[in-house]
């Protein structure tokens, strides 16, 4: 018997709608008519970072907390009380405490939220190897195929696993459950926090139509700004609008506007995408200007980076330097290599030459970014030895003086250089 209701407190399941559970008289009750049929979710953890810390510090319950840097640094999340106050993530924090100048503002604990998206996400890892993570806190799910395995509909499942989470880590996530990934993302946004929302085929289209252009993934505020001065304002005009035209306009991406318009998305949940980029950056204490302030600022990175691409085990080729300016306008370049690296010798050499045309304006932020990276094992092997290579072997002996003495032990590279030196 396929299954219309869902009670999310006691897991009851039906196929008449009810306004409250008859098993346990709950109001937290979903009803869809195709509740059996879909399997795609997005789970997102609600205001993960200052949900931890309120966790952990129960007197912050009812107060706004923000979670981010010094007041030079941006907010990386808001508590719920925070955001009724405007204070959203990625403002600068000046911003977020003028708005909100009672709030608690907590520097982020990364490890700890690390260990607690590893129990979450590992529990979700046991219903299904299909998890395409974005980020600590969210994942697309695909739970097709595996009702008799975790002995129900994923409807059922994840309502299960929502309240699992939320008894054993005190945390509590929203769930958007839908035919494709770009719907269930939209249906986790519905109802946050602890939500669970569904959006069916037969009611996409409509529920999309009114929406802003730039809900689409990959329509971001410049895009927008040209979809609307071509009259397409909303979803709807788009979806109203003949393919031909779209592509003519757009090319490869006009044909994707109107798929997603129409409320149809193609892509897999794929449990590899989330190893295409890693990186690392800094905010500073204040504006720097200068290459050896702005190098010294990027060596440390460079190791950072480097370290966690050899003991991930990947390399790249496609190298990224990120800095932002003091009216937070942010500037990417980017390079590809001959060779896949894995160093902070080779990251910091790029990293620098991009970073020369961009000197003669203070900044705020530097980073340094491995796109599209790829298992080391998989990279060309060279024939002979070459400046990555030896520069490897010299990492990598470090990594394990570190290991076993401690971070501290061993000073490479550029912090043995006094300044205005290079890396040797």
């Amino acid at each position: 018997m396929a299954i219309t209701v869902l009670c999310r407190d006691c897991l009851w399941t039906g196929d008449r709608k009810v306004a409250r559970c008859p098993s346990c008289d709950s109001r937290r009750v979903i009803a869809h008519d195709e509740l059996s049929d879909l399997h795609i979710a997005h789970l997102d953890c609600d205001a993960f970072y200052a949900s931890v810390e309120k966790r952990d510090r129960p007197d912050l319950r009812d107060r706004p907390v923000i979670v981010g840097g010094g007041k030079r640094g941006v907010v990386s999340t808001a508590c719920y009380v925070a955001r009724l106050y405007g204070v959203g993530s990625a403002m600068p924090m000046f911003k977020a405490l003028k708005a909100c100048p009672d709030a608690v503002v907590i520097k982020p604990d990364f490890a700890k939220y690390k260990a607690e998206s590893a129990r979450i996400f590992g529990a979700v890892q046991r219903l299904t190897p299909l998890v395409q993570t974005l980020s600590l806190d969210e994942a697309w799910i695909d739970l097709k195929g595996t009702e008799r395995l975790n002995g129900g509909p994923p409807a059922f499942q994840l309502a299960r696993l929502q309240n699992w989470i939320e008894d054993e880590t005190g945390l509590s996530v929203s769930i958007g459950l839908a035919p494709n990934r770009f719907l269930a993302k939209i249906a986790s946004e519905l109802d946050k926090p602890r939500g669970f929302s569904v959006i069916g085929a037969a009611e996409a289209q409509s529920l999309l139509a009114p929406r802003p252009v730039t809900t689409l993934p990959g329509v971001g505020p410049v895009f927008g700004r040209t979809l609307r001065s071509d009259g397409f304002a909303n979803i709807g005009d788009l979806a109203a609008a003949e393919v031909k035209d779209l592509v003519r306009r757009y090319g490869e991406t006009g044909l994707r506007l109107h798929d997603l318009s129409h409320a149809r998305d193609s892509r897999p949940v794929n449990p590899d995408h989330d190893r295409r980029g890693m990186s690392a950056e800094t905010t500073f204490k204040d504006d720097l200007i200068t290459a050896e302030a702005l190098e010294a600022e990027l060596w440390p990175l460079c190791e950072k980076l480097a370290s966690k691409a050899r003991r991930d085990g990947v390399a790249s080729r496609v190298l990224v330097l990120k800095l932002r300016k003091t009216d937070f306008k942010i500037v990417t370049r980017r390079i590809t290599l001959a060779e896949p690296v894995q160093t902070a010798r080779a990251l910091f050499a790029a990293g620098r030459d991009l970073l020369k045309p961009e000197l003669g304006v203070p900044y705020r932020l530097i980073g340094i970014g491995m796109a599209d990276i790829a298992d080391a094992q998989d990279a060309p092997a060279s024939l002979f030895a070459t400046a990555e290579t030896r520069a490897l072997k010299t990492e990598t002996a470090i990594d394990a003086l570190r290991g076993k003495f401690g971070a501290g032990a061993v000073v490479a590279g550029r912090a043995l250089k006094r300044p205005g030196e290079r890396p040797g």
